[in-house]
């Protein structure tokens, strides 16, 4: 995997401590005297001489060629070093952070990796494969697969996927989809229920001074992979909901999304809990939506809804046939599914991915019974 730099960030150099600094600065000092106590003068070299009596500067002079540094001298270094290693750390942009955090961000150093797709045939063979899962996704199977050949058409480091709103009806296989993509690319992926996200803050992030205040899951996920395009999945982004604070300042999900779904802020967005700025602009997300006319519309603007139909009969026993051959069960079990399932839309019922996976499922736990003798 290729890297790329991710901080907007300068990490100093562990030994460039504000003691050594000190210890150069005094070196520097001593180096300086010494070349003027040794000046040649009329001609002559200067041999060192002890310093007559009284004579105090001359003394100063003299115990600086033993090594020997007055307080006078020794105060106003570590004010000198002091000021420098201020103005040194302040130009890093990670002066106002504790150690510990310092420490916690210091794995971004050297950049991060960028899942890739190596070629363009293997971006046929990637959208190929997702599209023979999920047919009746073909219109966001589509979207990937332009992206895909795009990232390797133009020389990107790594794979950019354009954001993702999925709108379709529940049950149909939009986060099972999602989560096949992340397979596939192999790219770190993390799903978010928003119904269980009360704001933004699981997500994005708080400020320090909040109860709980932590970086968000995004970006803990890439500090944890070292992968700066991972891929987020959103279940139910409209059903997400907001918080407010005693000011009345919202901080509902849908709109600190925003910035990270515009490619230019997101290339340098900043963390409300660190308040360092990052380049986010090569995650990947997919947010999916039984109704997407709840959705505010500066987030449908950005990401305009693909709509996406039911699966048919024949392409949900599709899939039960081939996920019910990688759990490994036998034929008699994937058969006895095929049936079911045939006799469930024999009496007008709506059949979902959600209902093929429960079957699966249920086939598993049986053959993973007690045999009767």
């Amino acid at each position: 995997m290729p890297r790329i730099p991710f901080i907007h960030a300068r990490f100093p150099d562990p030994k460039d401590t504000e003691r050594a600094l000190v210890e150069r600065l005094q070196d520097h000092l001593r180096g300086l005297r010494s070349q003027r106590r040794r000046r040649p003068e009329d001609g002559a070299d200067a041999e060192p001489t002890d310093a007559p009596a009284g004579d105090a500067y001359k003394l100063d002079l003299d115990r600086d060629i033993w090594g020997e540094l007055t307080a006078s001298d020794r105060a106003r270094i570590d004010r000198r070093a002091a000021c420098l290693h201020k103005a040194r750390m302040a130009a890093t942009g990670l002066a106002h952070l504790k150690k510990e955090d310092r420490e916690r961000l210091a794995v971004l150093k050297d950049g991060v990796r960028l899942a890739e797709i190596e070629t363009e045939h293997r971006a046929d063979e990637l959208a190929a494969a997702l599209h023979a899962e999920f047919p009746w996704f073909s219109a966001a199977t589509e979207r990937v697969w332009h992206a895909m050949r795009r990232s390797v058409r133009e020389g990107w480091p790594g794979l950019r996927l354009p954001p993702l709103l999925l709108d379709g009806a529940p049950g149909i296989g939009k986060s099972a989809w999602a989560r096949e993509l992340g397979t596939l690319i192999g790219a770190p992926s993390m799903v978010v229920e928003a119904t269980n996200e009360g704001a933004s803050f699981g997500i994005i992030g708080s400020q320090r001074g909040w109860s709980n205040a932590a970086p968000g899951r995004v970006l803990q996920t890439i500090l944890q992979s070292r992968v700066g395009n991972p891929l987020v999945i959103i279940d139910e982004v409209e059903k997400a909901g907001s918080v407010h604070s005693s000011n009345g300042r919202s901080f509902d999900l849908t709109t600190s999304l925003l910035p990270l779904l515009e490619p230019a802020t997101a290339r340098d967005w900043s963390c409300p809990f660190f308040e360092v700025r990052f380049d986010m602009g090569w995650i990947g997300w997919v947010m999916t939506t039984n109704d997407a006319r709840l959705l505010p519309e500066p987030l449908l603007s950005r990401c305009p809804p693909l709509r996406l139909r039911d699966p048919s009969l024949e392409e949900l026993i599709g899939f039960a046939q081939r996920q019910g051959s990688k759990r490994g069960l036998s034929e008699a079990s994937i058969e006895a599914v095929v049936e079911a399932l045939r006799r469930a839309s024999c009496h007008a019922r709506r059949l979902s991915l959600r209902t093929v996976i429960r079957m699966l499922d249920l086939a598993e736990r049986l053959e993973a019974g007690p045999v009767k003798q």
